[in-house]
């Protein structure tokens, strides 16, 4: 019998290790067009056995939903350590960056998260909190700087984003949005006096 407060084990460091490297195999498939990749082929790619992938990853959505949240985390993550690392308007537009390599990889994920019956609404609800979190705390920092107008509504510039990537989902559209990021900094910018 388990003791209910007996304080959760943290996983092996090559457990985890095994895990992010699964993780990376199966994106990596995901993001070549590999939507329908076998688990046994995840594990031998990532060079594991496949009761290894099945421990981390009990059946195909399990790993799927921790492909995107790996990439939601990633995002969200990265939003303080930016901000710690660099002026408030430049870890924005990192940020924004790294918005647009999010976009991407939930398209190439978008038809096997579909297949998640029921719990994609979820998912996408968790992510919508976690983005504008993100973006909120970033464009605050900008505009309390003062390199960033008061009238910048933080939600607009990720609409600004995802709509190029649904607008222009063909090839390349990636070097787009990312032009299109110094262009939604320089046209959110604090008009010279």
């Amino acid at each position: 019998m388990t003791d209910v407060n007996k304080p959760r084990r943290r996983p092996r460091s090559d457990g985890q290790r095994n895990r992010e490297h699964l993780l990376h195999v199966a994106k990596a498939a995901f993001t070549a067009g590999e939507v329908d990749i076998p688990l046994d082929e995840v594990a031998r790619r990532a060079g594991v056995g496949i009761g290894t992938l099945y421990r981390h990853f009990p059946n195909r959505d399990a790993l799927i939903e921790a492909v995107y949240r790996a990439e939601l985390d990633r995002l969200a993550e990265a939003a303080p350590v930016l901000a710690a690392q660099h002026p408030p308007v430049e870890a924005l537009r990192a940020w924004m960056l790294l918005f647009v390599d999010y976009i991407a990889a939930k398209q190439v994920i978008a038809p096997a998260l579909k297949g998640l019956v029921g719990r994609t609404s979820t998912l996408y609800a968790q992510s919508g909190t976690v983005l504008q979190t993100a973006i909120d705390t970033l464009v605050a920092a900008a505009v309390e700087s003062g390199d960033i107008s008061t009238n910048i509504e933080p939600v607009d510039l990720l609409r600004a984003l995802a709509g190029v990537s649904n607008f222009a989902a063909g090839p390349g559209w990636e070097n787009s949005a990312k032009r299109l990021v110094d262009i939604l900094i320089a046209g959110s910018r604090t008009p010279a006096s």
